[in-house]
C-alpha cells in the first residue's frame, strides 16, 4: 500500500494512542515518519517495530529549539517534511472555579503553543518540498464545551482557529491544513489526567450514535487521508471521529 509514498511526516505524541496509531498506518502507507514524543522508552520501542523508515524523536513540543531540532532531523535523515500531525496534548479536569493558573498555563503550552510552534517551524521546509499537509488534532472540545475542562476546550478551540488561520496564509504554497476532533477514543490520556485511575465508559452507548467509545485507529484512518493527496482539495476543514457525538445537543436523552 502506497498512499504517502514519497512522504515524510513528523507526528508528535507518536509514541502511544492516537500517535502511534497514526505512526504505524503513515509507515504501512509508504511513509518515512520521525515519531517525536518524550516518552523515550515507548517511542524507541515504536520506530524499532515500525523499521527503517521511522525514527524517535525526543520533543518537548513547548520548546521552540528543541522543535527546530527535530525538524531539522526529519529533513536530515529523510531528505524533506511534507507532512505534520501535531498530536501531542494533555488533559487537566478541574472545574473554573478551582483550576490554577499554572495548570491552565500548563494545558495551553502543551497543546496549544505546541501546535503553534510545529506548524511555524514546518512551513519552511513544507516550502521548500513544494507543499505539505499539516493535521491538527484539536477534540470535539474543540467543537463544544464540556464542564471541568476549560483549560482543554480553550487549547482545543484555540488549535482549530489555528488551523484556519495557517490555511488562508499557506494555501498558495501548496501547504494544506485541516483539524481532527475526535470524541471519546480509547487511550491512555484520560487516565493519565486522573492519576492513573480507569473511569467506566458503558455509558457511552447511549450517548451517542455509534453506540461506543472509539479506537485510536480509527481517528488515524482520517489523519492519513488528511496526510494523503487523496484530500488534495481539503484544507482550513474541520474532520470529526466522534460516532456521533457532535451530531447531537446537551438535551439528547
Amino acid at each position: 500500500m502506497t498512499r504517502l509514498a514519497g512522504k515524510v511526516a513528523l507526528i508528535t505524541g507518536g509514541a502511544r494512542g492516537q500517535g502511534a496509531a497514526a505512526a504505524r498506518r503513515f509507515v504501512a502507507e509508504g511513509a518515512k515518519v520521525l515519531v517525536a514524543d518524550i516518552l523515550d522508552d515507548d517511542g524507541k520501542q515504536l520506530a524499532s517495530e515500525l523499521g527503517e523508515n521511522a525514527l524517535y524523536h525526543h520533543l518537548d513540543v513547548t520548546s521552540e529549539q528543541q522543535w527546530q531540532d527535530a525538524v531539522d532531523r526529519a529533513v536530515g535523515e529523510f531528505g524533506s517534511l511534507t507532512v505534520l500531525v501535531n498530536n501531542a496534548g494533555i488533559l487537566h479536569f478541574s472545574p473554573l472555579p478551582d483550576t490554577a493558573l499554572a495548570d491552565f498555563e500548563r494545558v495551553v503550552r502543551v497543546n496549544q503553543v505546541g501546535a503553534f510552534l510545529g506548524m511555524r517551524t514546518a512551513v519552511a521546509p513544507m516550502k521548500a518540498a513544494g507543499g505539505g499537509s499539516i493535521v491538527n488534532i484539536s477534540s470535539v472540545e474543540g467543537l463544544a464545551g464540556t464542564p471541568m475542562l476549560v483549560a482543554y476546550t480553550a487549547s482545543k478551540f484555540a488549535i482549530r482557529g489555528m488551523t484556519k488561520v495557517a490555511a488562508l496564509e499557506l494555501g498558495r504554497d501548496g501547504i494544506r491544513v485541516n483539524s481532527v476532533h475526535p470524541g471519546m477514543i480509547d487511550t491512555k490520556m484520560v487516565s493519565d489526567a486522573l492519576g492513573g485511575a480507569e473511569i467506566p465508559t458503558d455509558w457511552v452507548k447511549d450517548k451517542i450514535a455509534i453506540g461506543r467509545v472509539g479506537r485510536a485507529d480509527e481517528v488515524a484512518n482520517v489523519v492519513l487521508f488528511l496526510a494523503s493527496d487523496e484530500s488534495s482539495y481539503c484544507t482550513g476543514g474541520e474532520f470529526a471521529a466522534d460516532g456521533g457525538a457532535t451530531a447531537t445537543h446537551g438535551l439528547k436523552v
